[in-house]
């Protein structure tokens, strides 16, 4: 099979770490001869190509583009978020998709720690008074919330796949108690202390000072995080989102940070990104922006170099792909 087989990679992205790098084909021909190896910079000539492709590397393909691919066996998105990817034709096919969420977990579970510390320790409203060159120790005391300890403190995780779980790791050296909700309880709790199924998620929130999510993007979890649920939570709760945008209601936020119904957020994704200069986030005080970045290391493409090589040596030999998408599940 592997002396007619192709892989084409289209890993396009503005943002330069998210673009695949020149030399992913190079390395990937020398490790495979026997497989031919096609990048393009960018989709313009994908049509040209991919009708004799059988593994595609990328993390969109339109369905006109999957309609033309006719031998095609697999797709592998160099992202942990598949939802753009199902579309009807993709879903009921039998091509194999597979996504990086391993390689980005131990990341974005490091981010999620951060940002959680630095909530935790107002640390946003210590740089803001370091700037006017305050001495602002009564004053972030008296504040709301104050400073706080995690230690002991209860993290609600939404999505326990290779982001939750290596988060919930880490939680739990910090002292932690952490709560798992998921679409599937069955699966168990991993690394956290419980396990809840989503349709528990209200009785779950109000225990939590923290929520983290890190779901994927799904008919159940789109906007899952609205005025109701805000309002289930504690006054002191932060609310941390490292998964996409669209999980939460942005507007019901903007209005939950703004009144003081929650204690505040730290947001790395938003449903329009860049977000735009005039977004009412940016002038929010108790809120916590990082532009999309919860996944960014230097390390990254190695990574994504490794994984490709374990799974291209499992496709050729017939084995079990790692990271498999469930398809129906969009996850």
């Amino acid at each position: 099979m592997t002396a007619a087989m192709k892989v084409l990679i289209v890993h396009h992205h503005r943002f330069e770490l998210w673009h695949a790098p020149a030399w992913l084909r190079e390395r990937l021909q020398s490790a495979f001869p026997e497989i031919k190896f096609v990048q393009f910079e960018n989709f313009d000539r994908i049509l040209d190509e991919i009708g004799d492709t059988d593994v595609f590397i990328g993390f969109s393909l339109r369905p006109e583009q999957f309609t033309a691919a006719k031998k095609l066996k697999w797709i592998h998105s160099p992202a942990a978020a598949v939802h753009q990817l199902m579309f009807p034709e993709l879903v009921s096919s039998d091509v194999v998709v597979t996504n990086s969420t391993s390689v980005h977990g131990p990341v974005v579970a490091e981010h999620a720690i951060a940002v959680l510390l630095a909530l935790a320790k107002r640390l946003p409203r210590a740089i803001h008074y370091q700037r006017q060159k305050k001495w602002a120790q009564a004053i972030l005391w008296e504040e709301h919330p104050r400073p706080r300890e995690v230690a002991g403190s209860t993290v609600l995780v939404l999505g326990m796949g290779g982001i939750g779980n290596e988060f919930a790791v880490r939680a739990k050296a910090l002292g932690m108690k952490v709560l798992a909700v998921r679409e599937s309880p069955s699966k168990g709790a991993g690394a956290a202390d419980a396990v809840f199924a989503l349709s528990q998620l209200d009785e779950v929130l109000p225990q939590a000072d923290y929520v983290l999510l890190c779901a994927p993007v799904t008919p159940a979890t789109q906007g899952v995080i609205n005025t109701e649920r805000l309002g289930k939570m504690k006054k002191e709760t932060y609310l941390i989102n490292v998964s996409r945008g669209p999980l939460i209601d942005e507007a019901a936020l903007i209005t939950a940070l703004q009144e003081g119904h929650i204690g505040g957020a730290a947001l790395d994704v938003f449903t329009e990104e860049p977000l735009p200069p005039d977004s009412p986030f940016w002038d929010l005080e108790n809120l916590l922006i990082t532009p999309h970045t919860a996944a960014v290391t230097e390390r990254l493409w190695e990574r994504h170099y490794d994984l490709i090589v374990e799974n291209l040596k499992r496709f050729v030999t017939g084995k079990k792909l790692l990271n498999e998408v469930d398809k129906r599940r969009g996850y």
